[in-house]
């Protein structure tokens, strides 16, 4: 009889680097008067921990800008930090799954968030480039991308800070009231920004699946050519079917994603004679200096390209 491994054999680098690291990480140590020490997973969210904590949270983020969460590979260092956390955010939804093998190698003792804990998740289906109708995942993770939802996450991120730092409390539900009040109005632009757009022209395709929520928020047609996870390979077969679907229903708005390599739309733009209308920001911010260098930055970048390539393409 074959003896089960405790984790799949796919996963047996992962696991030895982060067991590597063990002699570099112990129970978390003292930290500084009125500072907590957290750990987000990605970039997005580590912006709304911000935005909540402000100054008191020493954050480190684990995947950085540009990065993707989908094929990550946590560093021994990383892991160190992850160790000494008194606090991790992760989004949850299986978008993480590397951070249980993780916590469990770091022997991470301090509390973790998972910041979409209370949302209402939309079944992950393959998309059309798969060739095939089945679900790929049980869920979409990707649940950041209806501002609705960040106000749940930013409510859980406040939870979890007041948690750890009582003390400090008063000022993360201000923090938190404050960013509410941002994401209410973000969320109104967003609605009136595709209010000008008839019902009809709402059609889009991307990289990989990573648009449903603001598919449903905002009353827009995604197609992908992806799955939800950008490890999954598009087939020549489905890749086929989508573009004659898009030359069927005249979609004229094609986009990359800021992690995804281009080659792939520009096939599909190359065999449909539309040519991809620029880069969209799915799982990942930009730097500073870029266009989307926090979260509400990039749901109105995403929304500004979003409606100009389609009114463009309406003319």
């Amino acid at each position: 009889m074959t003896t089960k491994r405790p984790f799949p054999s796919k996963h047996a680098a992962f696991t030895a680097l982060l067991l590597g690291a063990l002699t570099w990480v112990g129970m978390p140590q003292a930290h500084a008067a009125g500072e907590v020490k957290a750990v987000a997973t990605f970039s997005i969210l580590g912006d709304l921990v911000r935005q909540v904590g402000g100054e008191r949270v020493d954050l480190t983020v684990l995947v950085g800008v540009g990065g993707d969460s989908h094929v990550f590979q946590p560093s021994p260092r990383q892991a160190r930090d992850v160790g000494q956390a008194q606090v991790l955010f992760s989004n949850g939804l299986g978008y993480e799954s590397w951070v249980q093998r993780l916590v469990k190698a770091a022997n991470f003792k301090g509390r973790h968030v998972v910041a979409s804990l209370g949302i209402e998740p939309l079944k992950a289906a393959s998309s059309d480039a798969h060739g095939h109708g089945h679900a790929t995942a049980a869920v979409d993770p990707h649940a950041w991308q209806d501002v609705g939802n960040v106000k749940r996450y930013v409510k859980n991120i406040a939870d979890g800070l007041c948690a750890v730092d009582a003390a400090a409390c008063p000022e993360y539900r201000r923090n938190e009231q404050a960013y509410q009040s941002q994401l209410d109005q973000l969320d109104a632009e967003v609605r009136a920004a595709w209010d000008v757009v008839p019902s009809a022209q709402r059609k889009v395709l991307t990289s990989h699946d990573a648009f449903a929520y603001y598919a449903q928020a905002y009353k827009v047609r995604f197609l992908a050519a992806q799955g939800t996870s950008t490890s999954a390979e598009a087939t020549a077969q489905g890749v086929a079917r989508l573009t004659r679907q898009i030359k069927a229903e005249q979609i004229r708005a094609l986009f990359v994603e800021n992690i995804s390599n281009p080659r792939l739309i520009e096939q599909i733009g190359r065999e449909t004679g539309v040519k991809p209308a620029g880069a969209l920001f799915s799982d990942s911010l930009t730097q500073p200096d870029g266009p989307a260098p926090d979260y509400v930055a990039l749901m109105r970048q995403n929304t500004r390209a979003l409606v100009a390539a389609i009114q463009g393409a309406a003319r």
